[in-house]
């Protein structure tokens, strides 16, 4: 079970990466004048939102394979599921912003993407405090 726990936190820390990446790179797409610069950037957030998918599919695929070998106790571990559903909401929004962008049709200010490249750093410290100090 210890390779099983291994695999899926290096998998959540990938794929937590390129949630924090990703939406940074919307920040200096929502600023960007200059096409080609503005074409490299979209290059780039292809790459890594196909890159993130595989990573999400297998953080998510060993979680629920320890959630089978130790079950569902405690409300720490009920917090930590809505959570994660929340983070994956979150990550096929970056679809759809992505979706936008290539569409030229973004609605967002860079300031609006600054505060939305928060989310996942909020979300990863709540899931941490709730794995480790299990509050309820």
């Amino acid at each position: 079970m210890y390779w099983i726990k291994a695999l899926h936190i290096v998998f959540v820390i990938s794929w937590f990466a390129g949630l924090f990446y990703l939406p940074r790179i919307f920040v200096n797409l929502a600023m960007e004048q200059e096409p080609a610069a503005y074409a490299r950037l979209i290059l780039m957030a292809q790459k890594l939102f196909r890159f993130m998918l595989p990573l999400a599919v297998l953080a998510l695929i060993f979680g629920i394979w320890l959630w089978q070998g130790y079950g569902i106790s405690g409300g720490w571990m009920h917090a930590k599921l809505t959570l994660v559903a929340l983070l994956v909401a979150y990550h096929h929004y970056c679809g759809r912003l992505l979706k936008q962008f290539i569409a030229g049709q973004n609605r967002h200010s860079h300031i609006w993407y600054r505060w939305f490249n928060e989310v996942p750093v909020l979300v990863l410290f709540a899931v941490v405090i709730l794995v480790v100090v299990k509050p309820f």
